[in-house]
């Protein structure tokens, strides 16, 4: 598998295994099955495993530490994450490591890799609907409380979620330390779907730009856009949700898929993985057959630029 340049960390596979399908978020499977997956991610060339506890609460983290025993094979990456929104000040450090500690415990492990904010960053003004920390409690207490966890040696680096809104994160990109990852919305619909809770545009394409300005390193997320972009969403959902409207967005890009013979699935994730500034695309399966689909995906190689051309007209796609 091929391997990109990934900061501090080296370099990673250019597919990453996500901790949602194996935690359950999107759709049941057993934990059997899950630890075959993770068996066959690594045997396939995979090494790296992104988690964290809300996924299945504890369940992907705990998944994790079944298959590893605390034995992780050599060169195998892991991260996870803490949803902190906003806290009493002079909270934020016991926070972090008080979730940390219990992840590592799920993991059976003594330290991680990588350790994300899971959650948006938002303007200290900010009064809409979504919620995250404030950039004032990021600058002021969460990156000095990362640092100090780094410093201390119970995690290698740290990073934000590109969930968020993108000025505060745009903000927070352009300060020193800047992260040294951001998982940002990585699709050909350019679409946050149900994470679009707030009102300024998304422009993932522009945050990935700048986070490559930065050396901040880009983990690709919603690569099917949660079963958007897969040939049929695999679980019950309204016609009005988020993922259902870009469902019936994406008609024109199942139609091209099957014109070109390919599962719709394997052809969003090609797209994905071309998409420049992309270290890694982190995968949402749930079990081996799905996974499958993914290294498929990643054995036929990047898409020539025509291809890519001929996506973005069929879904009239505007990049910024």
């Amino acid at each position: 598998m091929q391997q990109r340049k990934f900061g501090k960390l080296g370099s990673v596979s250019s597919l990453t295994l996500g901790g949602g399908g194996i935690g359950q978020v999107w759709g049941e499977t057993t934990r059997e099955e899950s630890i075959r997956t993770v068996h066959k991610a690594i045997d396939s060339g995979i090494n790296f495993l992104d988690v964290a506890p809300s996924y299945g609460q504890g369940e992907a983290e705990t998944v994790v530490g079944e298959t590893f025993k605390g034995r992780l094979p050599d060169n195998v990456r892991i991260s996870t994450k803490h949803h902190l929104g906003k806290v009493p000040e002079g909270e934020v450090l016991a926070r972090l490591e008080s979730s940390l500690d219990e992840s590592l415990k799920r993991l059976q492990l003594e330290k991680i890799d990588l350790f994300f904010l899971h959650g948006m960053i938002i303007p200290d003004t900010y009064e809409g609907a979504a919620k995250g920390t404030p950039r004032a409690q990021f600058v002021q207490e969460v990156r000095p409380a990362f640092e100090n966890l780094v410093q201390r040696g119970k995690i290698r680096s740290w990073g934000i979620s590109g969930i968020g809104i993108p000025s505060a994160l745009a903000d927070t990109l352009n300060e020193s330390p800047a992260p040294n990852a951001i998982q940002c919305i990585t699709n050909l619909l350019d679409s946050p779907g149900s994470m679009h809770t707030y009102t300024e545009n998304a422009e993932p394409r522009k945050l990935i730009s700048l986070a490559n300005e930065v050396g901040t390193c880009v983990m690709g997320i919603r690569a099917v856009q949660a079963g958007a972009l897969t040939e049929k969403i695999d679980r019950d959902i309204a016609s009005e949700h988020p993922e259902m409207i870009d469902y019936n967005r994406a008609a024109n890009f199942r139609h091209l898929a099957q014109e070109m013979g390919i599962a719709p699935a394997i052809l969003a994730h090609r797209y994905a993985l071309s998409m420049e500034g992309v270290s890694t695309v982190v995968l949402g399966v749930k079990n081996c057959a799905e996974l499958e689909e993914c290294l498929q995906a990643e054995e036929a190689g990047t898409l020539s630029k025509d291809e890519i051309v001929l996506i973005d007209q069929c879904v009239r796609n505007k990049h910024a």
